[in-house]
């Protein structure tokens, strides 16, 4: 490891405890903070992390969290319904930036989440997690409020895969880390660099491309390093995370399009054949099945003309 990364691994990476909430909202001050929750088919689930964060974080008492949106992109099942009675803003995908065409993916939905926010800070949560506690939302804001020269907090946790501690994030191990290594090893130290669970300036956000799928969260990272430096950047410990877990296939598809996100960023050039090929058995053996990987990337937000005029007005 670098001896830049042991230094940023003692300066800016935190337990939740380090900042009590008194704390935390005590430096709040003026500064308004938006949770996005980014949703496809999370009836389940969406409604519990949306009651625990007006229950703990959305009180007079507790005025941390300003708004909180929900971004439903096309489910069928009750997902909009269950977060709105919970107590959510349910924002559809499609009604927002109707001149771009959105197209599938959990980047595109966190990319058009800053057109209908507000907030100074920007706390994204995925909405598939199970015994959500509020510690993930308090705990990567905290660095935002109290320290001014942070700008992009991830969050880091334990991932249990099933019953087994310690063996979720397959493809955290497999793919993002190796390429982080070999090819950012600034970012090294970051424990869980693909995390749904992160909070950002909107400063920084809107100067930032968002590949549009699977790749965004190492996208992300990789140009906040570039924009404003690793001691910018910072993690914090919130225990642990349970959460649906995919099978292999999906996960193959999730690695080949984070390795295109990669591959762009070291070239940004030629690109690599943008489809996958994996294999299911069927009646007549091994069968090919073939998926287009995550090509797209869209634009700064800040060079969006609708988000210009809003910020005008």
């Amino acid at each position: 490891m670098l001896e830049e990364v042991e230094r940023w691994l003692a300066r800016r990476s935190w337990s939740v405890a380090d900042r009590p909430l008194e704390r935390v909202l005590a430096a709040k001050r003026g500064t308004k903070v938006s949770v996005v929750l980014p949703a496809l088919n999370e009836e389940a689930t969406v409604g519990a992390i949306v009651s625990v964060i007006r229950r703990e974080l959305m009180t007079e008492a507790v005025p941390l969290v300003d708004e909180l949106v929900v971004i439903d992109s096309g489910s069928t099942d009750r997902t909009a319904e269950v977060a709105a009675a919970a107590g959510a803003r349910v924002v559809a995908r499609d009604a927002i930036l109707p001149r771009i065409p959105a197209v599938p993916g959990k980047g595109e939905v966190l990319w058009r989440s800053l057109m209908v926010t507000t907030g100074d800070v920007v706390c994204f949560v995925d909405a598939d997690l199970r015994d959500f506690s509020a510690d993930f939302v308090t705990g990567i804001v905290g660095p935002l409020l109290t320290d001014p020269d942070v700008d992009f907090v991830k969050a880091m946790y334990d991932r249990p895969l099933g019953d087994t501690p310690g063996q979720g994030g397959r493809v955290t191990e497999l793919v993002a880390r190796p390429l982080l290594n070999l090819h950012w090893p600034q970012l090294a130290g970051f424990v869980q660099p693909l995390g749904g669970e992160y909070a950002a300036r909107r400063s920084l956000l809107e100067r930032l491309p968002f590949p549009v799928g699977y790749g965004v969260e190492l996208g992300l990272l990789v140009d906040a390093l570039h924009t404003v430096g690793l001691d910018a950047l910072a993690q914090v410990d919130v225990g642990v995370r349970k959460h649906r877990h995919q099978d292999g296939r999906a996960l193959g598809r999730m690695a080949a399009a984070i390795y295109r996100t990669a591959q762009l960023r070291l070239s940004r050039g030629h690109l690599v054949r943008p489809w996958l090929t994996q294999f299911e058995r069927g009646e007549r053996g091994f069968e090919p099945h073939t998926y287009p990987v995550d090509t797209e990337e869209r634009p700064p937000m800040a060079e969006i003309a609708e988000y210009a005029r809003r910020r005008v007005a």
